[in-house]
């Protein structure tokens, strides 16, 4: 059966999606996502794909993929979404659509058990320092080896990505020992890569993906050449992603590593062979001095990099610090290389020295042009160079790779404004690309109202966060809980936080937890989020920022009220906004219009798109920010946020609360 046709089934009332996966129903949009995934898979060439929420844009691209008998690359922006596709999603469409696949997943090096690195912390009881909770993770960690196919460390649920831990039993691309390594061939990386070679369809993510391209060392490079169907899944992050693997860094963490395995040195089989103390001294002063440089503006996260120097730095101090570095790491490199044929972790270690060496020599040159340059402080100090966009990577592997013989799929919901999608389009690189735009299926003037109080504080008020936070407290307590504030800043998290506490503090009855970003994990946060919701006589507020404004799914009951407290522009003093706005100026655009304005609408779509997530969800959304009513640009933002019914004044907004809450809480 030609493909269109059998797509046509596939979605069609009596196909094998309504037989075979409970609660399927037919939708218009995902039948017409399908058929144009469809078109170009046999065609060949770019389609880029707005998907409202609630199309499912999922089996869309993935149902002409496999249908085409064609070899298929899926990327993700997310681990999540990747485990989603690999254990759920591909294996229950391939079973009804009776196509026999072998499928493999493969992520970074760092998502994998290093056997040697697990090795080598035992023997050195490397995890002597750690809390004892973290201790005795690691005995869980030692049972699981040894009956683990994967590696793959997601299988421990306890294993947080931010464990203290992970570094111990992971490898990196500066540490792994190669062919060299005494469990090279249990190696679960090498294994995760053999699989894929020799499989029909594999499932990456765009951080693989994008960092394959640069050091063609984990196997995507050797992928791409052979998939014929190449699908970008959460397609919105591509350009942000990319730059990060594009752009150049090195810092104060990558060299005080190198410091402190050389000291390590010093109670291994190669002492007594170099000044090891001396050498790892050395490098530890050289950072001390750059970070000391840069410690006046250790409060801003980005600092631009203007001239030779960071924004405020001596250059001529400056100069002398990087060089004191640039000495430390030459002289490590010196030494460590002459006993490199001794041990091939001398060895390793001194192709580490060499490449920070030759990282460093880079940043003492001029900028070139169309890149931007900045330090970012925090934890660790980092020297980063980057790109202003990935559209002429993406050209070239794109719009210059076989484009007759070869589909490209780009897909997410929330990709522009205009039928063009330029917000998406033309930093990657993608301007001849088809584009289709989906809406979503659900009903949203009846299962949302969208509120926007015309007397509030203005987002630069000293109040304005008191005042997100006493809205967000009197809706939640309406609603039982199932409320979240999104904020554009961290510290905007820490200021609701404090004043929803103050607030509940004075309720006498039906009081709500406070849950906020850094109380846990981003998995953890959500769950007590969700089990509160379920709880009679009890409830929970969640304040977040960030990463909490995607890629997160409170389906049904468990989010009522979705409040965000500020219009979400990019701040203008971020280096990298900052070179895209001097780069459009300078090319005749409007920043504003074609940068700042886009980035605002798109971002706040997103984080609206939290709210309804199937066809029975019902809520408000609330936007604490009177701009939209007192600008011009409003409008504009306004017409990006699903089409729900607008509640124009206080009444109306109290009349949504109490439809789907229940009678307020008495307050003292």
């Amino acid at each position: 059966m030609p493909l269109i046709a059998a797509v046509r089934q596939v979605f069609a009332p009596d196909g094998p999606l309504v037989r075979d996966v409970p609660g399927f129903v037919p939708r218009s949009g995902q039948t017409e996502m399908a058929l144009a995934v469809a078109r170009t898979v046999q065609g060949g060439g770019a389609l880029v794909v707005e998907a409202g929420t609630g199309v499912g844009k999922t089996f869309a691209y993935l149902a002409p993929a496999l249908l085409s008998g064609a070899r298929v690359l899926v990327s993700t922006a997310t681990k999540a979404l990747q485990d989603q596709l690999y254990l759920r999603d591909i294996p229950r469409l391939a079973a009804s659509l009776g196509v026999p696949l072998r499928l493999a997943l493969l992520k970074g090096r760092s998502s994998y058990l290093c056997l040697q690195r697990l090795d080598e912390s035992i023997a050195n009881d490397a995890a002597a320092h750690l809390p004892t909770a973290q201790q005795r993770l690691l005995g869980q960690v030692r049972l699981w080896a040894q009956v683990t196919a994967s590696g793959d460390v997601a299988e421990l649920p306890a294993l947080d990505e931010a464990s203290p831990l992970v570094p111990l039993i992971t490898s990196t691309r500066e540490n792994c020992l190669g062919a060299a390594c005494p469990r090279v061939a249990q190696c679960h990386v090498n294994l995760a890569r053999r699989a894929a070679l020799a499989a029909d369809a594999v499932v990456v993510n765009h951080h693989l993906f994008f960092a394959d391209l640069q050091v063609r060392e984990s196997g995507v490079a050797e992928l791409l050449p052979s998939a014929s169907v190449v699908v970008f899944d959460e397609a919105h992050q591509l350009n942000s992603i990319g730059l990060q693997f594009l752009s150049m860094q090195t810092g104060s963490a990558a060299w005080s590593r190198l410091a402190a395995d050389l000291l390590r040195q010093a109670d291994g089989p190669q002492r007594g062979f170099a000044d090891w103390h001396g050498l790892s001294a050395a490098v530890v002063q050289a950072v001390q001095g750059v970070r000391a440089l840069c410690a006046p503006a250790a409060g801003r996260q980005r600092l631009p990099w203007v001239e030779g120097a960071p924004e405020g730095v001596d250059s001529v101090a400056w100069d002398t610090a990087l060089g004191g570095v640039a000495t430390a790491l030459e002289q490590a490199h010196r030494h460590l290389d002459a006993l490199g044929d001794a041990a091939a972790s001398m060895h390793q270690m001194a192709e580490r020295a060499r490449a920070l060496h030759q990282q460093l020599r880079v940043f003492a040159d001029a900028t070139p042009p169309g890149q931007v340059r900045w330090i970012e402080s925090g934890a660790a100090l980092r020297l980063c160079a980057s790109p202003l966009n990935i559209s002429a990577v993406m050209q070239a592997h794109v719009a210059q790779t076989d484009r007759a013989s070869r589909a490209w799929i780009f897909t997410s919901a929330t990709l522009g404004t205009d039928d063009a999608l330029r917000w998406f389009v033309e930093p990657c690189g993608l301007g001849d690309a088809r584009t289709v735009r989906v809406q979503s299926p659900f009903d949203y003037p009846r299962q949302a109202g969208l509120y926007v109080p015309r007397s509030f504080p203005a987002p630069a008020h000293a109040e304005h966060s008191q005042a997100v936070a006493v809205l967000a407290a009197r809706a939640a307590l309406r609603v039982g809980g199932k409320t979240m504030v999104l904020t554009t800043t961290l510290r905007a998290v820490e200021a609701v936080r404090l004043h929803l506490q103050n607030y509940m503090a004075e309720v006498t009855e039906g009081a709500l937890e406070i849950l906020a970003q850094g109380d846990g994990s981003k998995r953890e946060l959500l769950e007590r989020f969700s089990t509160h919701a379920g709880r009679a006589g009890g409830g929970a507020i969640l304040v977040a920022s960030a990463a909490f404004w995607e890629g997160i799914d409170l389906a049904g009951a468990v989010l009522q009220v979705l409040v965000i407290d500020k219009l979400p522009f990019a701040p203008p003093d971020d280096p990298l906004v900052r070179a895209q706005t001097d780069a459009c100026t300078a090319a005749g655009g409007n920043a504003f219009k074609d940068i700042h304005l886009p980035r605002a609408a798109m971002v706040l779509k997103q984080g609206a798109g939290r709210l309804i997530r199937g066809e029975t969800d019902r809520g408000v959304l609330v936007v604490c920010d009177t701009r939209l009513h007192t600008r011009a640009y409003g409008k504009k933002l306004l017409q990006a946020l699903p089409p729900m019914r607008r509640l124009n004044d206080d009444a109306e907004w109290e009349t949504a609360l109490a439809q789907l809450g229940t009678a307020p809480v008495s307050l003292d």
